[in-house]
């Protein structure tokens, strides 16, 4: 493929955020609709991956836990 005719695909870089990615969309919803949890996310990347303000990432993770999920951290 000839780089000059290559299709640009946009990109957007995102700062200080920490990803969360469920394997249920339902989840993802759930967090997005409690007022308390989505003022702490930053962006919705897909169904299944929501951006998360960096100083917020340990109080989401809190949060997740008393709703009685158990996430995986991954640094």
């Amino acid at each position: 493929m000839n780089p000059t005719n290559a299709t640009r695909i946009p990109v957007k870089v995102h700062r200080q955020v920490a990803l969360i990615r469920s394997s249920d969309p339902f989840l993802v919803r759930e967090i997005l609709a409690r007022k308390p949890l989505a003022r702490l996310i930053a962006g919705r990347l897909s169904e299944t991956v929501l951006l998360v303000h960096a100083e917020e990432e340990e109080t989401l993770l809190e949060e997740l836990k008393r709703m009685g999920q158990t996430p995986r951290i991954v640094r």
